[in-house]
């Protein structure tokens, strides 16, 4: 029994809330949800940084750009080149044509990314003087040299760039799960032809479409690739280009949900096939912001053009007027600011004229390496036929207006198999190997061969179209 002493026992009062217990329940949430996102952040950096040694990292001589005074009142945006490489060896450096060439500009407000393609086969000034596809001066100058033809060719301030190897974006496509893509027959026909190459080069395995029907389907890292790199439908390299913005489209689209696993499985993978001048400050800012991005539209360059077949050059796209395509491309990355074309664009278009003058007489053979060291291609689209082998090809006569609009045959003549067309001019590819086609106006069937030569496949008419391995 407790004794009774008579005091008065006072009760101790609750300590006041002090700090993080005086928040709201929305601050507390918000503080934690903060939190954790900056540590995602944080993780992601150190992630970032630790894996910075895997890059090929190539700086520029800003002063050899030919970044031009025009547009250096076009602030507010940041313009990056992009080139895509097919290496067999992972070498990113000079004497690889770009596959791609894309420019990548970002609203710095707003955060929108557009996308401008350059077709490969344009006929531009590179940084020597002469006149020649877009493509060759990555092979002449490496990202220097590719870089300062777009600043030069078409008013441009780039300074950063980014080449990645072909056989990266497999890894990056099968790292987010595969892309869902609409495919034409054709698509789906040639997608499977360039699988084979793809998976052989990369190493990387994948199932081949069965029956070859439209649809949709899902594809692996090999699959989407390989689609993207088809140009023998009905569009040409216009039509690639476009396939190319889409894949990158669904992987930017993909690319805001991953996690940070996924995000380190990737830099293991690609790091090792990328070269860049991004300093790693550079690259930790813009992943801060990877959720903010969005991508918006995407056109080709030049978009007014006609084709035509050329000595020394081959074929090639030519814009109707340099400074109309130029002047088109600023409104579209930049809006209405005043702009108006350099005095430099206006020597180049003249340049331009006189290389598209000494056109490629009929019958002419011209050596066209897709990329040096490596199966070249012959095409001609100046009348609609196509032919790959090794590195010959004999034009026909006829010409088409349009870059890529023209129709491309079906027929496929492997190592012997002849396909016959509808018209009347020719164009003989050569081969390396395979056995023979059937004869006629289908798709020509192979199981494989050994059988080696040269104008092995031939294809008449303007619709007609030969195609070496893929």
């Amino acid at each position: 029994m407790a004794r009774n002493t008579g005091k008065k026992v006072r009760r101790r009062g609750r300590r006041r809330k002090r700090g993080f217990a005086t928040w709201s329940i929305g601050k507390k949430i918000g503080a934690v949800l903060g939190g954790t996102l900056l540590g995602v952040v944080v993780i992601g950096s150190v992630i970032l940084a630790s894996k910075m040694n895997k890059l090929s990292s190539v700086k520029l001589d800003t002063d050899k750009l030919n970044i031009s005074d025009e547009v250096k009142h076009e602030k507010g945006y940041t313009n990056v080149a992009l080139f895509g490489l097919d290496s067999r060896e992972n070498d990113l450096g000079k004497g690889n044509r770009s596959d791609t060439i894309i420019i990548a500009s970002l609203n710095n407000d707003t955060k929108e990314v557009k996308l401008v393609s350059i077709y490969r086969d344009t006929l531009l000034e590179l940084d020597d003087g002469s006149y020649n596809k877009a493509n060759s001066a990555y092979s002449f100058g490496g990202p220097e040299g590719a870089v300062s033809l777009i600043n030069r060719n078409l008013d441009m301030n780039i300074e950063k760039y980014v080449t990645v190897n072909f056989n990266a974006l497999v890894d990056v496509i099968d790292a987010v799960g595969g892309l869902d893509l609409e495919l034409t027959h054709d698509e789906v026909v040639h997608m499977n032809n360039y699988c084979v190459e793809t998976s052989k080069v990369t190493g990387k395995s994948y199932e081949k479409i069965e029956p070859e029907v439209e649809g949709t389907y899902h594809l692996n890292g090999v699959q989407a690739v390989s689609y993207s790199r088809i140009r023998y439908t009905e569009g040409g390299d216009f039509k690639r280009a476009e396939r190319q913005r889409l894949v990158l489209q669904k992987i930017a689209d993909k690319a805001q949900n991953m996690s940070v696993g996924t995000v380190n499985k990737i830099i293991d993978s690609v790091f090792p096939q990328i070269s860049t001048n991004f300093t790693l400050a550079e690259m930790i800012g813009y992943a801060k912001n990877l959720t903010k991005y969005k991508l918006g539209d995407s056109i080709g360059f030049p978009a007014e053009n006609t084709t035509d077949m050329l000595n020394e050059v081959g074929s090639v796209v030519i814009p109707k007027t340099l400074s109309s395509n130029v002047l088109e491309v600023h409104k579209f990355l930049f809006g209405s600011d005043g702009y108006s074309v350099s005095s430099t664009i206006e020597g180049i278009e003249s340049g331009i004229t006189a290389k598209a003058s000494d056109k490629a007489k009929s019958g002419t053979t011209i050596e066209d390496d897709e990329t040096p060291g490596s199966k070249g291609y012959s095409e001609n689209y100046s009348n609609n036929s196509s032919g790959t082998g090794t590195t010959r090809s004999t034009y026909g006569t006829t010409g088409g207006s349009t870059y890529g609009t023209g129709s491309y045959g079906t027929s496929n003549g492997y190592s012997g198999g002849t396909s016959t067309g509808s018209g009347t001019t020719g164009s003989t590819g050569s081969t390396s190997s395979g056995t023979t086609g059937t004869t006629g106006g289908t798709e020509g069937t192979t199981t494989g061969g050994g059988t080696t030569g040269d104008n092995a496949g031939s294809t008449s008419g303007t619709t007609g179209s030969t195609e070496g391995t893929e």
